[in-house]
C-alpha cells in the first residue's frame, strides 16, 4: 500500500513538474531564431520543444528505414538473415504451439494425435532434445514400443537427455521381463544422477530379484547417506540382505565369513529369525555353544519360533529327555507366557513321558486356539494317558479340518510361504515375510470331498469324559430274534414287504408296510375258535387211536394223521434249523 502511495505522489510531481515548465515557457518572451541560407525561423518555446520532438520521431524513421534498405541489400547479396529472422519467429510459435498440445495429448493418453504433434513440432522447432523426448512419450503411449527404443537410442547421443535416454530403456527392459539388463542400465542410470530416488528404488528391487546382495547392500549404504529411509529399516533392511550374503558365502565354503555376517545380521536384527539360526549353528560348528546358545535365547525373548527351539536341540543332540527339558527351561523362561513357549514345553514333557505336566503346560490352548499342533498333542496326551482309541482319534480328526497355525506370510500379497526368503515369490516385495497365521481359507486344509468335517461323529468325541460316546472300534452285532419285547418297552417295529407269488421279482406297487413285532414268527396265530379242541401235534410212532364221531355223524376234528398246514410267507425261507429254535414247540 506504501508502494502504491509513492507511485501516485511521484505521478503527481511529474505532472506538477511539466506544468510548471510549460507555464515557464510561456510566459517567456525571448524568442528562438534559427537563420539558415538567408532565410530566419522565428520560434516560441512551447513551439520549439514541439519541433524538437518532431525531429526527433523523424530521426527515428530514418533509422529504420536505412535499416531496412540495408537488409534489402544484404540480401540481394546473398545474406539472408534478416529475412530468416523474420520468418523464424513464426515457425518457433507454431512449434512450440504443437508442442504443447502433443504434451497434452500424452497426458490424456491419446497416443496418435500426440504421435502427430511431436512430428509437427519436430517439423517447426530446431531442438531435438525436446521432440525427441516427446516422439518418445507418445510411442509409449500408442503402444509403438519399437518406436521408442529407437528414440531413446538416440537420446543418448546427447549430454542433456542421456539420463532421459538411459531410464526409458530401462523401463522399456522392465516391461518386457528382462530384469538383468534392466538392472545395468539402472547401475549407468545411478551413476548419471546417484540421487535419483526412483532409479535408487528401482536398482535396489532388481539387485535383491537377481542376488546381487553386496550391490544391494551398497545402494541400500546410499540410500541411508542421503536420509531416504529411516535407521531402523535400514538397519533391518541390511540385516536380511547380509543373511543371504552369508547363505551363499557358506554355500561356497567360506564359513568364516559367513559366520562373521550372519552373527552381524542377528546383533542388527534380534527378531531375524534366519539370521540368529544361521549365527547360532555357526557358532556349533565352532564349538562355542555359549554363544549360541546366548543369541537363541535372545531371539526367543523377542520373537519364539520352531526354528530357534530346533537349533536350541542341535547344540547338545544326544542328551537324555529329562536333561533336555532342564535345559530348555532357560530358553522357555525368557518367555514363558508366549504361545509358542508353552507347546514347548508340553512337547518336551510328552518326550519325558510326563502326560499330566504335559497337559498342564498346554493349559486351555485346545479350545481357545485349536491349531493342528494342539490337537495333535492333545492325541498324544490322551494316548499316553491311556485313553480310549475313539477319544484319541477324535483329536486326530478335529486337526484335520484345523487351523495350521502361523506361517510365513507375506505382510504385501498375503501369499503363504513354506520357508523364509528376503523376496516373496508371488508379488516380489522385499522383506514382506512375516511369521503370522494368515486369515481365512489359506489357513485351512483342502476340504475333503469325503466329508472330513463329519469323522467326529463317527470316530467319537475327543472330551475323555464323555462315557455315553459307543466305541465303534468293532462291527456291531446283530441281535438274534427273540420274543416280542414286553409292552411299554419297545414299539413294534413297521416294515415293507412286498405280496407276490413265490419266484416272482416284486414290483415297487407290490410293497406295502406292515407291523412287525420284535421276535421272528414263522407260523401265524390260528383263528381263535370256540367248539373244536386244538389237538397237539402227531406223535411219532405208535398206530392211530379212534375218535368218537359227532353227533350228526362228521369229523369236527381233523384225522391225528393229517398235520395241519403252516402257512409261510413266499418271501422269507422259516429258519426252522436254527440253534434259537431247538426244543420250541409250534403252537
Amino acid at each position: 500500500m506504501l508502494l502504491s502511495l509513492l507511485k501516485i505522489l511521484f505521478f503527481f510531481a511529474v505532472v506538477m513538474a511539466l506544468a510548471l515548465g510549460a507555464m515557464q515557457l510561456s510566459e517567456t518572451g525571448q524568442m528562438l531564431r534559427i537563420q539558415y541560407g538567408g532565410m530566419e525561423f522565428a520560434l516560441t518555446p512551447v513551439k520549439a520543444v514541439i519541433a524538437l520532438l518532431v525531429l526527433m520521431v523523424a530521426a527515428w524513421l530514418i533509422f529504420k528505414a536505412l535499416g531496412l534498405i540495408l537488409a534489402v541489400l544484404r540480401f540481394l547479396v546473398g545474406d539472408e538473415t534478416a529475412i530468416n529472422r523474420h520468418f523464424a519467429r513464426s515457425r518457433e510459435r507454431k512449434g512450440y504451439a504443437a508442442f504443447g498440445e502433443g504434451m497434452l495429448a500424452v497426458a490424456s493418453g491419446e497416443g496418435k494425435l500426440a504421435q502427430d504433434k511431436a512430428a509437427k513440432a519436430a517439423k517447426y522447432l530446431d531442438q531435438p532434445h525436446l521432440t525427441n523426448l516427446l516422439a518418445a512419450q507418445a510411442a509409449e503411449t500408442s503402444g509403438d514400443t519399437k518406436r521408442a527404443i529407437e528414440i531413446y537410442r538416440n537420446l543418448l547421443e546427447d549430454d542433456r537427455t542421456r539420463f532421459v535416454g538411459v531410464r526409458g530403456l530401462m523401463r522399456q527392459k522392465l516391461a518386457e521381463g528382462d530384469t538383468h539388463k534392466a538392472m545395468l542400465l539402472a547401475q549407468k542410470a545411478y551413476a548419471l544422477k546417484p540421487r535419483h530416488k526412483e532409479v535408487q528404488d528401482t536398482l535396489l528391487d532388481l539387485q535383491t530379484r537377481e542376488g546381487d546382495w553386496k550391490g544391494a547392500r551398497r545402494t541400500l549404504k546410499d540410500k541411508r547417506n542421503q536420509g531416504d529411509l529411516p535407521k531402523d529399516v535400514a538397519l533391518r533392511r541390511d540385516a536380511v540382505l547380509a543373511l543371504k550374503e552369508a547363505s551363499e558365502v557358506l554355500a561356497k565354503g567360506n564359513s568364516i565369513s559367513a559366520r562373521e555376517a550372519a552373527i552381524s545380521a542377528a546383533k542388527a536384527s534380534p527378531d531375524l529369525i534366519p539370521a540368529a539360526v544361521l549365527a547360532a549353528r555357526s557358532y556349533v560348528a565352532q564349538k562355542d555353544y555359549r554363544n549360541a546358545s546366548r543369541i537363541l535365547e535372545k531371539t526367543w525373548s523377542v520373537r519364539p519360533h520352531p526354528d530357534v527351539a530346533a537349533a536350541y536341540a542341535e547344540i547338545v543332540p544326544d542328551e537324555s529327555p529329562a536333561a533336555r527339558m532342564t535345559r530348555f527351561e532357560r530358553l522357555i523362561g525368557s518367555n514363558r507366557d508366549h504361545e509358542e513357549s508353552r507347546l514347548l514345553k508340553a512337547e518336551l514333557l510328552l518326550a519325558a513321558e510326563d502326560f499330566p505336566g504335559a497337559r498342564r503346560a498346554l493349559g486351555d490352548l485346545a479350545e481357545k486356539h485349536p491349531t493342528v499342533r494342539t490337537l495333535s498333542i492333545m492325541a498324544a496326551i490322551e494316548r499316553g494317558e491311556g485313553a480310549d482309541d475313539s477319544v484319541v482319534r477324535g483329536w486326530l480328526t478335529r486337526a484335520l479340518t484345523a487351523s495350521r497355525g502361523p506361517q510365513w506370510v507375506c505382510d504385501k500379497c498375503h501369499n503363504v510361504m513354506h520357508e523364509w526368503a528376503p523376496v516373496c515369490d508371488s508379488c516380489g516385495g522385499f522383506d514382506t515375510l512375516s511369521w503370522t497365521e494368515p486369515d481365512g481359507p489359506r489357513n485351512r486344509p483342502a476340504a475333503s470331498p469325503t466329508g472330513a468335517e463329519m469323522l467326529p461323529l463317527l470316530v467319537g468325541s475327543p472330551r475323555k469324559d464323555d462315557a455315553d460316546v459307543p466305541d465303534l472300534s468293532e462291527p456291531v452285532q446283530p441281535h438274534p430274534p427273540g420274543p416280542a419285547e414286553p409292552e411299554g418297552k419297545a414299539p413294534p417295529r413297521r416294515k415293507e414287504a412286498p405280496v407276490v407269488a413265490p419266484g416272482m421279482v416284486p414290483r415297487e406297487s407290490d410293497y406295502r408296510v406292515i407291523d412287525e413285532p420284535s421276535a421272528t414268527v414263522t407260523t401265524p396265530d390260528p383263528a381263535p375258535k370256540a367248539e373244536p379242541e386244538v389237538m397237539g401235534p402227531p406223535e411219532p410212532m405208535g398206530p392211530p387211536e379212534p375218535q368218537d364221531a359227532g353227533p350228526h355223524g362228521d369229523d369236527t376234528v381233523a384225522s391225528p394223521l393229517v398235520e395241519e398246514p403252516v402257512m409261510v410267507r413266499p418271501d422269507v425261507e422259516p429258519a426252522v434249523e436254527a440253534d434259537w429254535t431247538e426244543d420250541r414247540k409250534r403252537p
